[in-house]
């Protein structure tokens, strides 16, 4: 009974912590879009507070663990760079690909008006906001999605199914992101949608894998910042 109720109990912080991260960025960036800039940053701030306070409490608070977190090895770098500069060259390669057809200049103008309504239209924001999602960012989301989400399906069911329901989950939120760029209104804006998004939860099972492969969060920090870069590098192109 005590066996089946604490799995009850770690199943459900694990859908909230799969379906939170969706939630949130439908209220900050596509509700408040359009509202002033506080607005959408302090909502943001408010998510990312909840989102990534929450695993250590539960693991803490509630499961009553001390979380153990591994100096980097040298392999393990080695590893997550070689990843992430292959994920890197597939991005830009794909958007230099896409860019000739004009369909990426609709959605230029729309990256440009969301970044200036979110508050960092201008160079120097623009780039500290990249600075900040690259070296920090991408190990928050590793600390959520690798670390928690991923590691609690793990001691709850087989590696496999843990590797697919944490990257659908990573997916969630990236296709309310994706899908307000891309106008769904096209065929075109749908596919593109669907590819990024498959994308993603690609790059998530990657991520996973890794985590598992090396028991540190460091190859898939590493990989998943080469991606930021990329995204951010795209992006720059975009608003100028």
């Amino acid at each position: 009974m005590v066996f089946r109720t604490s799995r009850n109990r770690d199943l459900s912080a694990v859908w909230f912590a799969l379906g939170f991260p969706t939630v949130f960025t439908l209220v900050y960036f596509v509700l408040l879009d359009g509202l002033p800039s506080a607005w959408q940053q302090s909502a943001y701030a408010a998510g990312k507070l909840v989102q990534f306070l929450f695993p250590i409490f539960w693991v803490v608070r509630v499961q009553r663990e001390r979380p153990l977190f591994h100096p980097p090895r040298m392999r393990d770098l080695r590893l997550g760079t070689a990843f992430g500069l292959a994920l890197f060259a597939g991005l830009v390669i794909l958007y230099h690909g896409v860019k000739p057809s004009g369909f990426l200049d609709t959605v230029a103008g729309q990256v440009r008006n969301k970044v200036e309504g979110l508050g960092f239209g201008a160079g120097p924001a623009f780039l500290g906001l990249a600075a900040f999602y690259v070296i920090f960012h991408s190990g928050l989301e590793e600390y959520y999605w690798r670390w928690f989400v991923f590691g609690q399906l793990r001691r709850l069911g087989t590696l496999s199914w843990a590797i697919g329901i944490s990257s659908l989950g990573f997916m969630a939120h990236h296709i309310v992101i994706v899908g307000f760029f891309f106008p769904w209104s096209t065929g075109a804006g749908v596919l593109l949608t669907i590819l990024a998004s498959t994308a993603v939860a690609i790059g998530g099972a990657i991520w996973a894998w890794l985590y598992a492969r090396t028991g540190s969060l460091y190859a898939a920090w590493v990989s998943h910042a080469f991606m930021d870069a990329a995204i951010f590098a795209v992006g720059y192109e975009m608003i100028l």
